[in-house]
């Protein structure tokens, strides 16, 4: 692991000189379609799998300090002003599928995503005023809990997104970001000129002529059980994959720190889990998602949800959904379907079981050492994700990978903080 850029100046430089950049580039870039090759990830990748960075201008991060990013608080009191109604909807336990089936049906008028508002009414007019700007790239991300929620770690996804897309466009689908505390969230963005906002959606639209149309219309009526799980996590579920196949662009969840331009790719998705010998996927992911408008892999998602809907399994509606899906075209409809998959390196370059060592600083010279190494691989991959499910609690400590990352890829980095 390395250590902190301001102790340790500029070992990144010596580093690079001392690895040769076209084994790694060999290593870590090699894509291939779902229907042929997948990216190969060769035995010296183990130990890349486990640590990360890349190296980033410094001409936008300002007057920015280091000490600065680590000693924040997040301690700015933001109110949620949309008091429609709960946007989370946990389902009490203990409840038999009927049971549950009775309650969503009697809930769902209070939830605030079921709601048409003249916010949400407006969404298609001001979505495409929004997407019609000029986009480098579209972005969309979603944000179910109260605004007061959204932290200076969400923020970070945000701010090293921009780092690499500084004239791309993200979509905030979000009822209790679409609000004046909302807006004051994203002002540093904005006030800066980059593009962000956050609109109320509308469901009923963007699920329209779509095999999820039918699987809302039941969810209403009581037809069809919730399950224990959040429903605001299994709307997100739905949602990513909805507004891409109706705008097209990429998905990502809050909890990534973007390292390179994912611009470049098109009709793109992630595996989570490698056989490292025979070089397959085992499990696809669907927190970063990068489809053209209108794909049909994304109707076949759609499909798959509606009809093969459990919300009592976590990740069923999500990566297992994308997973379950592809593995069950046959080879000529993956060729056909002309969809690239790229190797676990690519955006989840650390196993959920594994990141928590990223969020603590080396503490003796051979995680030094590490961490150096580790740092220099990831220069050549894409985002790291940080299974906030796993470390939202978890402080980022000076001197880590993760913090060396954030003020590596960072724009606005007085916006982040250590928990």
């Amino acid at each position: 692991m390395l250590s902190n850029s301001r102790t340790h100046g500029h070992i990144k430089c010596s580093l690079f000189s001392a690895v040769p950049i076209t084994c790694i580039m060999v290593v870590l870039l090699l894509v291939g379609t779902i229907s042929c090759s997948y990216f190969l990830t060769l035995a010296a990748v183990k130990d890349m799998v486990m640590k990360t960075q890349i190296i980033m201008p410094m001409e936008l991060r300002g007057k920015s300090h280091l000490n600065t990013l680590l000693s924040l608080d997040d301690d700015t009191e933001v109110v949620d002003d949309d008091s429609e109604g709960p946007d989370t909807l946990p389902c009490p336990p203990k409840m038999s599928a009927e049971e549950r089936k009775a309650w969503i049906k009697e809930k769902i008028p209070e939830f605030r995503i079921f709601k048409s508002t003249a916010l949400s009414k407006q969404f298609e007019r001001r979505a495409d005023k929004f997407l019609n700007g000029g986009c480098e790239a579209q972005f969309f991300m979603t944000w179910f809990a109260p605004v007061e929620s959204f932290r200076k770690r969400e923020f970070v996804a945000l701010d090293t997104l921009f780092k690499e897309h500084p004239n791309g466009c993200l979509m905030f689908l979000s009822r209790t970001m679409d609000s004046k505390n909302g807006k004051q969230i994203l002002k540093p963005l904005t006030e800066r000129g980059f593009k962000v906002t956050a609109l109320a959606p509308d469901l009923s639209f963007l699920l329209k002529e779509t095999p999820a149309e039918a699987w809302l219309a039941e969810m209403k009526e009581g037809k069809i059980d919730p399950g224990e799980i959040s429903f605001a996590q299994n709307l997100s579920d739905l949602l990513r994959i909805a507004v891409l196949y109706k705008y097209g662009g990429i998905y990502l969840d809050t909890d990534f720190i973007v390292l390179k331009k994912l611009s470049s790719l098109q009709n793109t998705i992630g595996a989570e889990i490698m056989d490292a010998k025979l070089k397959n996927w085992h499990q696809l992911n669907s927190a970063l998602l990068i489809f053209d408008k209108g794909h049909p892999i994304l109707f076949k998602f759609l499909e798959g949800y509606a009809h093969d809907f459990d919300g009592n399994k976590w990740g069923h509606n999500s990566p297992h959904l994308v997973t379950r899906v592809i593995k069950k075209m046959g080879p000529q409809e993956r060729l056909d379907y002309n969809i690239t998959i790229l190797s676990t390196f690519a955006f989840y370059p650390v196993d959920w079981n594994k990141i928590v060592e990223f969020f603590h600083k080396p503490s003796n010279e051979a995680e030094l050492k590490r961490k150096a190494a580790s740092l220099v691989q990831l220069n050549m991959t894409y985002s790291l994700h940080l299974w906030n499910k796993v470390t939202s609690k978890i402080k980022i400590e000076e001197g880590s990978i993760i913090e060396q990352l954030i003020s590596d890829h960072c724009i606005l980095c007085q916006h982040t903080h250590s928990i």
